[in-house]
């Protein structure tokens, strides 16, 4: 009998907590919603295989001759604080990869997670990029740039692929732009950031 009340006792302190909890923390809704804060934490260097870049006349060993190049993966390490008094929940990013001043990837991840009400999460984002994309990136929506600054794309890219692995050039995020939910709020947030 005496267990039967110590358990009743602990389970009637559980549901009062439980309902003082819920009476302090505030429904999600549009007037109380404030935007969390994004922050750039690092860039990582996932997967690095030198520079190089062959042409489609160059014979290879194996397979068929095409143009392709260096690949490298780097991967965006991003801080996210939540400021509100209840969870909210991360339903993907999105985001402009700039070396130096020159854009040179979009990015669009798919993450979900829920951060708690006061707390910071980290959100891995990979992006894969590779000589031949952004040699074509430079050549065509970049090319006025380049061109006002007396650069070649061949310059821009063999600086920026024996630079990665100290990366010894800016990488900027811009156009970053990531979704979140509590409860019927859908809210999207911009970010840019600048690394190092």
């Amino acid at each position: 009998m005496q267990k039967k009340t110590a358990l009743s006792t602990y389970l009637s302190l559980l549901i009062v907590a439980a309902l003082f909890g819920c009476v302090g923390a505030p429904m999600p809704d549009e007037t109380n919603f404030r935007d969390p804060l994004i922050g750039l934490a690092e860039v990582e260097i996932s997967y690095y295989a030198g520079y190089y870049y062959f042409s489609s006349q160059v014979q290879p060993t194996r397979g068929q001759a095409d143009n392709y190049g260096a690949p490298l993966l780097l991967t965006f390490v991003y801080k996210i604080h939540n400021p509100n008094r209840y969870p909210i929940m991360l339903d993907g990013v999105s985001f402009t990869v700039k070396f130096e001043d020159f854009k040179v990837n979009n990015i669009i991840s798919p993450e979900a997670m829920w951060i708690p009400d006061g707390k910071t999460n980290l959100l891995r984002v990979p992006a894969m990029f590779d000589t031949r994309q952004t040699l074509l990136t430079l050549m065509m929506p970049e090319a006025m740039k380049l061109n006002s600054k007396n650069m070649s794309a061949w310059d821009a890219l063999e600086k920026w692929w024996t630079g990665a692995p100290d990366l010894s050039f800016p990488i900027s995020v811009v156009e970053g732009s990531a979704v979140f939910k509590a409860d019927g709020v859908i809210r999207a947030v911009p970010f840019a950031a600048r690394y190092p």
